[in-house]
This record gives C-alpha cells, sequence and structure tokens, in this order.
C-alpha cells in the first residue's frame, strides 16, 4: 500500500506512474503508513533484525531475481521471514515445563530438537516466503510449486509439494495470515509522490531507480550504515550493550529509512535540490532535518569512503553530522 500507479502496458519492466493519484489518497495513505510505522515501533520485539543478516537478504534478492519478481516482493519477502522466523522462536522459547523436565531426566533435548528443526527447515520457510511475496505482487510472474521445488532440488533438498504447501501454511498461520505489510519500497514512493505533489521534486526514472538500489544497498549493508549512525550518535565508538538495544527502533524505522533513502538519492543526482528535499520531508514526516542529514552521511560514508562525505556537506554549508548530533538517550 502507498506506492503510485505502475504501468503495465505488456513491458517487462515496469515502473511507477507519478502524479497520478487523487490527493486525498496520497493523504490517507501516508497517514496509514505513518500509523502503521509508529505501532510496529511501540511492539518492536526484543529479536528485531536478527534475521535480516547480509547473506540472508543476498539470497531472497537474488532469488528474487532469478524468478523476474517485482522489487517491492524481494522487501516483502525479508520482512516476512524476519517476522516469521521471530514468531518460530519465540514460540520455541515459550515451550512446555515438562520438555524442560524431559532434559533433565535425560529422556532427550526437546529444545535443542527444535533447534534442529528451526535450522533444517530455513531455506524452505524462506523460500515460501519468497513465494507468498510473489502471490501479494500485481507485477510479473507468481512463483509456483513446480519452480519452487526445483530451485529447491537443485540444493539437494528433497521436499514434495505436499511439504512445500504446508510450509507456506505454517508461515501464514505464525503471522495470523497477516502478510500484506508495506514495505521501506512503498514509503519511499509515497513520499515521492507527496514531494511531486507539493511542487518540491518531480520524481523521474533516474531518482526512483537510484532510491531502489541505495535501498538495496542499506539492506545489504544494514549493520554497517547502521552502527555508523549508533556511533555518531552517542558520540562514542564503543557503545553499550544498553545504548544498542535503544537504538533498535532507529534500525526498524521504516519511515526514516525512506526518507533517508530519497535525501541521498537526490544528494547524488542533484546536490542543489537537497538542502530544500530535506527540509519539505521534515514537513512531510516529522523526522528532524538533522535525523536526515545523519543517515544521508552514514550511507555516503560507506559508498563513497570515510572523508569525502565530511566535504560534501562542507561544500553545501551543512556542518558535519558529528558536529549537531545530540548525544542519544
Amino acid at each position: 500500500m502507498g506506492s503510485p500507479v505502475w504501468a503495465v502496458s505488456g513491458c517487462r519492466d515496469p515502473g511507477p506512474v507519478f502524479g497520478e493519484v487523487a490527493p486525498e489518497i496520497i493523504e490517507d495513505t501516508l497517514i496509514h503508513l505513518a500509523t502503521e510505522n509508529e505501532q510496529y515501533l511501540s511492539e518492536l520485539p526484543e529479536q528485531a533484525g536478527c534475521f535480516k543478516g547480509t547473506q540472508i537478504v543476498e539470497f531472497i534478492f537474488l532469488l528474487s531475481e532469478k524468478w523476474h519478481l517485482d522489487p517491492s516482493a524481494r522487501y516483502q519477502a525479508v520482512e516476512l521471514l524476519e517476522r516469521f522466523m521471530i514468531k518460530q522462536v519465540e514460540e520455541t522459547c515459550k515451550s512446555p515445563r515438562e520438555n524442560v523436565k524431559s532434559c533433565d531426566q535425560g529422556q532427550g533435548s526437546s529444545w535443542s530438537s527444535l533447534k534442529d528443526q528451526i535450522y533444517d527447515t530455513f531455506v524452505l520457510r524462506l523460500v515460501s516466503c519468497v513465494q507468498l511475496a510473489s502471490k501479494l505482487s500485481l507485477h510479473y510472474n507468481i512463483v509456483n510449486s513446480d519452480m519452487a521445488l526445483k530451485f529447491l532440488q537443485s540444493l539437494k533438498y528433497s521436499y514434495t509439494k505436499q511439504e512445500l504447501l504446508e510450509s507456506e501454511l505454517a508461515v501464514l498461520k505464525a503471522l495470523h495470515f497477516q502478510i500484506n505489510m508495506s514495505t521501506p519500497l512503498a514509503y519511499v514512493e509515497l513520499l515521492l509522490e507527496v514531494l511531486g505533489h507539493n511542487g518540491c521534486l518531480l520524481p523521474d526514472k533516474p531518482l526512483h531507480q537510484m532510491c531502489m538500489q541505495l535501498l538495496d544497498f542499506s539492506y545489504l549493508t544494514r549493520d554497517t550504515i547502521y552502527n555508523t549512525l549508533l556511533k555518531i550518535a552517542i558520540e562514542n565508538s564503543t557503545p553499550s550493550k544498553l545504548q544498542v538495544a535503544k537504538f533498535l527502533t532507529v534500525k526498524e524505522d521504516f519511515m526514516l529509512l525512506a526518507v533517508g533513502i530519497i535525501s541521498t538519492s537526490v544528494f547524488m543526482l542533484n546536490p542543489g535540490q537537497w538542502k530544500q528535499v530535506v527540509e519539505h520531508l521534515n514537513c512531510i514526516t516529522g523526522i528532524t532535518s538533522q535525523s536526515i542529514f545523519e543517515f544521508s552521511y552514514a550511507v555516503l560514508k560507506h559508498i563513497i569512503g570515510s572523508t569525502t562525505p565530511k566535504q560534501h556537506y562542507r561544500n553545501s554549508g551543512t556542518k558535519d553530522p558529528e558536529s549537531r548530533i545530540r548525544p542519544f538517550k
């Protein structure tokens, strides 16, 4: 939800068409996304982000590319797998006390068995999440059972169609069939729509492509980017465990991620518009210009290098993030 109109018209690489959505729909959708984001952050589990490691994300991205899925499907699959795995771990940790007793009595380790089951079925669950994400998409192909089984067989797994179906059902049940969550791409595209509607920025194909490339980059280098952001925030290169834990809501904030991606994309393509766009993003979302500057700095630092981004900030007339940021509490 929240994406602009997409042009399909028989082409293999559809793209969004901005400026076609009524203002009242844009406003309602923005309120919906902001509310959804705040609700998710207020209920954030301690394990959030544990299953968004680089190798897992890369696996999903490559698999989505292999099956020619819509760009939003790969982000949907990452978020589905993350939320499902957290649910599965939580259920495992809530195993009945009888299991613990049986372990103490030498009747076998139920906990170990449950962990093995999670490990053994991980790739199957990952494929199921990609399948489900493909079915939520309005574009490209849906990943059917034959495609999924053929891929799993190429990895030497011997699952049946029934097991594949049961795996999809397991994911759906664990998430209470609530799988159509908004992805960061939906936030990015909606904010681009709002910027265009406000006359601040006319979204075009190069800008949208840059945003998607940087969104991919932020998913693949997630820990590195946010570690840099945290160190800036606390003005210390060695954050404590408490500071890391408190910073989790920042790492999982889709609205912050979206404004940061747009800001960085505009900076790379049209630096002259950068400060104006950041000011507009601040007015639209309530996220401070300082926070947006800092996010862009953290991304640019790992794209361009450790010193070049600072020079860009100085040339733009903006102070370095370290001189403006308040200590993270």
